[in-house]
C-alpha cells in the first residue's frame, strides 16, 4: 500500500458517486431513458458519470439536436430528484465532512441545485456553503469552468486546490483547471487521478505546516 500526501489551501468536491452513492438511481433513470432511445446501456454508463444529462446524451446521440437533449435533460434532472431510494452516502463521508468543516472548501456538481439539495439532504451530509452546480456554468465537466469557479469563490488559486472526484470527466476538468485529483472509487483508477482511495474512509486531514491541510491518502 503507498500513501499520498496533498497538500492544499481549498478543497473542491464533487458529489455523486465522491460523497453520495447514486447508483441506483443513476441506472433506473437513466437505463429506461436509454432503452426509450435505443442507446446500448452499457455504452451510457460509460459515459454517464460526471456530465451534465444533456452532454451525456450529446455523447451517446451527437447528431441529435441540442434543443432536445436540453429538454430530456430536464425531465431526466427531475425524475432524479424525485428517486432517492437508494442514495446512501459514499463509506467516510460523514466523518469526512465533519474533518473539513473548518477549511475551505466547495462542492462541485454537475447536478443542479435541487439535485444536490434533494441528495445530500437524504444522506444526511452537509451542504457547503459554495456551490457550483448545473445552473452555475455555461460548459459541463469536462470543461474546468466549474472548477475554476469554485476557487476563484473560495479566493484560492488554482494550484492550491485539490479536487476529489470519481468519475472520468471529472478528473479530467480538475487536472485542465490545473489542480490536482484525489481519485474515488473504483472507477477513478482508469482515469489518472494524481492519488486514488477505495473511499474515503482512506483519506484523513491533518494542518500543514505554514497554513492550510494535508490529504493523507492510503492508496490500495
Amino acid at each position: 500500500m503507498r500513501t499520498a500526501r496533498l497538500h492544499a489551501r481549498a478543497l473542491l468536491l464533487d458529489m455523486d458517486g465522491t460523497l453520495v452513492d447514486s447508483e441506483a438511481v443513476v441506472r433506473r433513470v437513466w437505463g429506461a431513458w436509454a432503452a426509450e432511445h435505443g442507446v446500448d446501456a452499457e455504452e451510457l454508463f460509460a459515459v454517464v458519470h460526471g456530465r451534465q444529462a444533456w452532454a451525456t446524451m450529446a455523447v451517446v446521440l451527437p447528431d441529435r439536436p441540442v434543443e432536445q437533449n436540453l429538454a430530456d435533460g430536464r425531465l431526466l434532472l427531475a425524475q432524479e430528484t424525485a428517486d432517492l431510494a437508494g442514495v446512501v452516502p459514499v463509506p467516510g463521508a460523514p466523518e469526512f465532512m465533519a474533518a473539513i468543516r473548518d477549511v475551505p472548501h466547495a462542492l462541485v456538481t454537475s447536478a443542479d441545485l435541487k439535485l444536490a439539495k434533494a441528495r445530500m439532504g437524504a444522506t444526511g451530509l452537509r451542504l457547503p456553503d459554495v456551490l457550483v452546480t448545473a445552473e452555475s456554468v455555461s460548459a459541463s465537466k469536462p470543461d474546468p469552468e466549474g472548477f475554476l469557479k469554485a476557487a476563484a469563490e473560495l479566493g484560492v488559486d488554482p494550484a492550491d486546490c485539490v479536487v476529489l472526484e470519481d468519475a472520468g470527466a471529472g478528473i479530467a476538468a480538475g487536472r485542465a483547471a490545473g489542480m490536482r485529483v484525489l481519485g474515488v472509487g473504483r472507477r477513478a483508477a482508469e482515469h489518472r487521478p494524481t492519488a486514488r482511495v477505495d473511499t474515503l474512509e482512506r483519506v484523513r486531514v491533518e494542518p500543514a505546516p505554514g497554513g492550510g491541510i494535508v490529504l493523507i491518502a492510503d492508496e490500495s
